[in-house]
């Protein structure tokens, strides 16, 4: 199997490759990077081909690539990839409107190539114990859920002697589409539309600056509330609430409750705690199942199968509805009904 990489704009782009690189029955054919000198940092340090262009690499014929590139960049992205017929795992979200998000589905569709969304977290072992539990029936029906993907502010994890990466945009409104909501909603949308087996049809929420205030423009405290047709109610933290000496950048935990009890996740819970004098301060290293590594295995799989992928262009084009009502929600003041 022949990939590639597009752009190292996304923090994951480093996670990817580092699993393709561990996989026997991969070749990952090189990468590709608007941002030149760090197309040459990320080159060398994982010892891999660096081409000078998209058109470049797309010209070497991979049978999927993976599109790591700011949100508001998915959408060129997509389009030269499919027009070149080339399988498709786009980051997530999937674009950062909902016009976006449609034209990159009907896209992939039109040209007849497998569209994948980057929601790893299906692919996390709580996460399937939790659908298993689910699916069997055993909790009974599902009356609400109280879940949180909190993080630090995205411009803590830039290094100064690092800072040709250039990956503070997750800050930029235009090239992220927002803040804390369009960055950790997305996640636990799906998760919830995975467990639930249905859709969401309203959406409130309200987002403030009131965390790191004056140091970025877009929202960074975000309680978004969805109800699913079946009735379910959800909430959803996401906000940017970690301090810069956090162990880690945040993590993802949920609570259902459930008509014969409470089911409760935390995805980051498999960890040790390490003890540093370098770092003068406690860290957390994860040993848990590793999801990165399950989300490319399923995207292998599918274009090997010819199948559709486990999490599909549409599963990107819902999360993104979600987050763009949760937007309007928060600007009206009033739910938005889907």
């Amino acid at each position: 199997m022949r990939l590639g990489l597009m752009s190292f704009a996304h923090l994951h782009a480093e996670s990817y490759i580092a699993a393709l690189l561990a996989m026997p029955d991969v070749e990952l054919i090189g990468v590709v990077d608007d941002n030149q000198q760090r197309g040459e940092h990320f080159a060398n340090l994982f010892k891999v081909r660096l081409f000078e262009d998209y058109t470049a690499l797309l010209r070497e014929k991979p049978d999927g690539v993976i599109i790591t590139s700011e949100n508001a960049r998915h959408l060129p992205l997509v389009e030269m990839a499919a027009a070149a017929g080339v399988a498709i795992l786009c980051e997530k979200p999937l674009a950062t409107t909902r016009e976006d998000a449609q034209k990159i589905v009907e896209i992939c569709q039109q040209a007849h190539v497998p569209l994948m969304t980057a929601f790893p977290m299906r692919f996390s072992s709580p996460a399937i114990e939790v659908k298993k539990l689910l699916a069997s029936g055993k909790a009974g029906a599902i009356w609400g859920c109280n879940s949180t993907n909190q993080g630090a502010l995205p411009i803590f994890h830039q290094q100064e002697n690092l800072a040709f990466l250039n990956r503070n945009w997750f800050t930029d409104k235009h090239l992220a589409g927002g803040g804390a909501v369009v960055d950790h909603v997305v996640h636990l949308a799906d998760l919830l539309r995975w467990f639930l087996g249905c859709e969401v049809t309203e959406v409130f929420a309200e987002t403030n600056t009131i965390l790191h205030a004056g140091q970025v423009e877009v929202e960074t405290g975000g309680l978004v509330m969805l109800t699913f047709e079946n009735g379910t109610f959800a909430s959803i933290d996401c906000s940017w609430s970690k301090p810069a000496y956090y162990p880690t950048w945040g993590g993802l935990k949920m609570e259902l409750v459930s008509e014969n009890g409470l089911i409760t996740m935390d995805a980051y819970k498999q960890i040790v705690t390490i003890y540093s004098h370098k770092t003068q301060r406690p860290q957390w290293g994860y040993w848990g199942s590793d999801a990165n590594y399950g989300l490319l295995r399923d995207f292998i799989s599918a274009i090997r199968e010819k199948r559709p992928p486990a999490i599909t262009g549409q599963d990107g084009y819902k999360a993104v509805e979600i987050v763009m009502a949760a937007y309007e929600s928060a600007q009206t003041g009033q739910p938005v009904k889907l």
